[in-house]
Parts: structure tokens; sequence; C-alpha cells
């Protein structure tokens, strides 16, 4: 395949959510970057979350994962996770990557366009 053209750093974002549990973050996280909507992700936690759900005051404990790709990947990737995450309403904050390394910008895009 021709070689990948030089990516803008503003074609980057990195995606959180978070997990009831690391087992269900990492399948989630595996998937994704199986399917390359994502060309990696990393699970970090237990993290403490402390929100307002229905009206009650909640204390969990929570898995990160955290997820790079490319800006035009981003409804693709966002749909999954809303397919393949148990809550009724996940966190899906997407953020912009504002300054990387252009190698790992080259290699994100080059994990996200390879067939294998």
């Amino acid at each position: 395949p021709p070689p990948c053209s030089e990516p803008a750093v503003a074609d980057f974002v990195q995606v959180t959510t978070t997990f009831p549990d690391e087992r269900t973050a990492r399948q989630v996280a595996s998937r994704a970057v199986q399917e390359r909507l994502a060309a990696c992700a990393q699970v970090q936690g237990p993290i403490s979350s402390i929100y307002r759900w229905k009206g009650e005051m909640e204390q969990e404990e929570e898995w990160y994962c955290h997820f790079k790709t490319m800006f035009a990947r981003l409804p693709a990737l966002e749909a999954r996770i809303r397919e393949l995450h148990p809550y009724e309403v996940p966190e899906i904050i997407a953020l912009p990557i504002l300054q990387a390394d252009p190698k790992y910008l080259e290699w994100i895009q080059e994990e996200l366009e390879t067939d294998i």
C-alpha cells in the first residue's frame, strides 16, 4: 500500500470512558483495538467515582479506559463503546491531542489504516 500522508495533530483524539470492572474495560479495549477503532487503549484503575445518578448520591469503584484514535474514527468508536458498555449512560469524552511526537501520530494513523 502507499505510505500514509503526514498526519496533522488536529486529526487525533484521546477518548476516555469508565467501566464498572477491570474485565469489562479490558474486553472493550481489546475489541476497539482489534477492530481498528483505536490504535491502542490503556486500562487504569481502580478509581473512586462519586456522582449523582437519578437523584441519589453514588460512590463506586470504576476503571478508566483511554483510547488513542483519529477524529475520523470517533463516531464508530463511540457507537461501539455504547454497544458494549454495561452503563445506561456511559461517559464518553473525546479530547483533542494538542501536541504529540510526530512518529507516534504516524504510528496511530498506520494502525488504523492497515488491513491485516
